[in-house]
């Protein structure tokens, strides 16, 4: 008795084995095609690359004559992806049969095989039925699913009128379900920030749409007053513009005649002293003319006080002109001798003029050869935009943030609007001078930041649209008779 129920046992465990080993088999080879798939979508830096590539791959894996992948936009199907095909037509009849095969699945949120099983539970076939019967294929259509979400659609076209069966069709959805979320992915990423904006409002529209959430939906509803009130409470306007820093006074050392530079005793960021020699022209020929004009000078005495001794009166005043000409002459070169020695006129820091490279170098009478400024004195300049100067008036008080000190904010008073206009970097700006309140330690002249001057009381609605609106007004102008 024992002996006979162990071979029932025995008969029936075989059977059972079996098609564990079966599923067992079928699971790897699912896993393998799963990898390849991933291996080739991932492979692809944009998201149509990576459609074509999936669909290649998944109808060289299966068999199929044609893939076909299709992705919902505004509400339907769009076809992205064809296999075997690099640049197809979407207003093809062929890319317009599939979306309308692909929305008959999506809307129904079920796969379709064509012709279908024995037993198969009735579904709409009516686009399906309509491409097999003009290729003589049959189809398979399984929906693309992520997040809960019918995202597009899959067609699958064989050749003869024998689609896979039940277990093709399990091995396809959960292949389709696993590379749906990559391909998602890969689609997100193309997409410019506007159409992920416009994807995330739809999306919230839809859920307060959707029953329920009515935390939400009350949040929303209570916070549309306090939006409002936000909205027109007035607050401080301020006008934003690029400023830098410039000296007080900006005095520049020029060359006093023509010549050659000999030396160069400092370079910009030195900090000089009043009467500091900063740089020194040559003055050879003046030392040669200098010598000249006294020569003359002596000679010409020589000959008055001769003049003179002799009682030629006529002699004697020719001769004394001409020694105060000579003397004047020698005056004039010796002055031009001390000028060839450019000194600081005050203390200060040299802002501009690198001379230590350019020593030999000939020089032109004008020339400027350093610009020097007060160290402990500054001016601020607001390059405040046209659009905006309107707003800006004398005695203003403002805010102004460095680039080199960005931790601290120093505040300022305008005290001089410029009436001129200057173009520069395509913008068209006014200068307004200000005067810091206090000067913390490690300011340079040159410094550039961002100013911003309290204008008015606005409300955040102005302040948020008013350039929108006065762009509008002026287009709207420009465009009128």
């Amino acid at each position: 008795m024992n002996a006979s129920a162990d071979r029932v046992r025995l008969s029936l465990a075989r059977p059972v084995a079996a098609a564990q080993e079966d599923t067992l088999a079928a699971a790897d080879v699912d896993a393998s095609r799963v990898l390849q798939l991933q291996a080739a979508v991932l492979a692809q830096p944009r998201f149509a690359s990576a459609a074509a590539a999936f669909v290649n791959a998944l109808a060289e894996l299966l068999g199929a004559r044609r893939a076909c992948l299709g992705w919902v936009e505004h509400g339907s199907a769009e076809i992205v992806a064809m296999s075997g095909e690099v640049d197809f037509q979407r207003n093809a009849e062929v890319c317009r049969a599939m979306a309308v095969a692909m929305d008959e699945a999506i809307e129904q949120g079920a796969s379709i095989t064509y012709p279908s099983p024995p037993g198969a539970r009735p579904r709409v076939t009516l686009a399906h039925g309509d491409i097999a019967r003009r290729s003589g294929s049959s189809l398979l259509t399984v929906p693309l699913v992520s997040g809960g979400r019918l995202i597009g659609a899959l067609t699958l076209e064989f050749r003869g009128d024998e689609p896979p069966g039940e277990q093709g069709l399990a091995s396809c959805e959960r292949m389709v379900c696993l590379i749906a979320p990559l391909l998602e992915l890969k689609r997100d990423a193309d997409l410019s920030w506007t159409a992920r904006l416009g994807l995330a409002s739809h999306s919230v529209r839809e859920q307060l749409a959707q029953p329920g959430h009515w935390r939400v939906k009350a949040g929303l509803l209570a916070s549309l007053p306090l939006a409002a009130v936000l909205c027109c409470w007035p607050v401080e306007y301020r006008v934003s513009a690029p400023a830098h820093l410039e000296g007080a006074v900006q005095r520049m050392l020029v060359a006093p005649a023509d010549g050659f530079l000999r030396d160069a005793n400092v370079k910009p960021g030195d900090q000089v002293k009043e009467g500091q020699v900063l740089a020194v022209l040559a003055d050879q020929d003046l030392e040669l003319e200098r010598r000249k004009w006294a020569s003359e000078q002596a000679q010409q005495e020589n000959n008055y006080l001769s003049a003179l001794a002799k009682g030629e009166r006529t002699q004697y005043v020719v001769n004394f002109g001409r020694a105060d000409a000579a003397r004047a002459q020698l005056e004039l070169v010796q002055q031009q001798i001390l000028r060839s020695r450019l000194r600081a006129p005050f203390d200060g820091v040299v802002i501009k003029g690198d001379l230590s490279q350019s020593l030999g170098a000939p020089v032109q009478r004008g020339d400027v050869l350093l610009t020097i400024a007060p160290a402990n004195a500054y001016r601020l300049i607001v390059e405040v935009d046209e659009r905006d100067i309107a707003d800006v008036r004398l005695g203003q008080q403002g805010a102004l943030a460095l680039a080199a000190l960005p931790h601290a904010t120093l505040d300022f008073r305008v005290v001089r609007v410029t009436p001129v206009a200057t173009a520069k970097d395509g913008r068209n700006f006014y200068e307004v001078e200000a005067q810091l309140d206090a000067t913390p330690a490690g300011m340079r002249p040159g410094l550039q930041g961002v100013a911003k001057i309290a204008a008015s009381q606005q409300s955040l609605a102005w302040i948020w649209t008013h350039r929108v609106a006065d762009w509008t007004r002026l287009a709207i102008w420009s465009l009128g008779s």
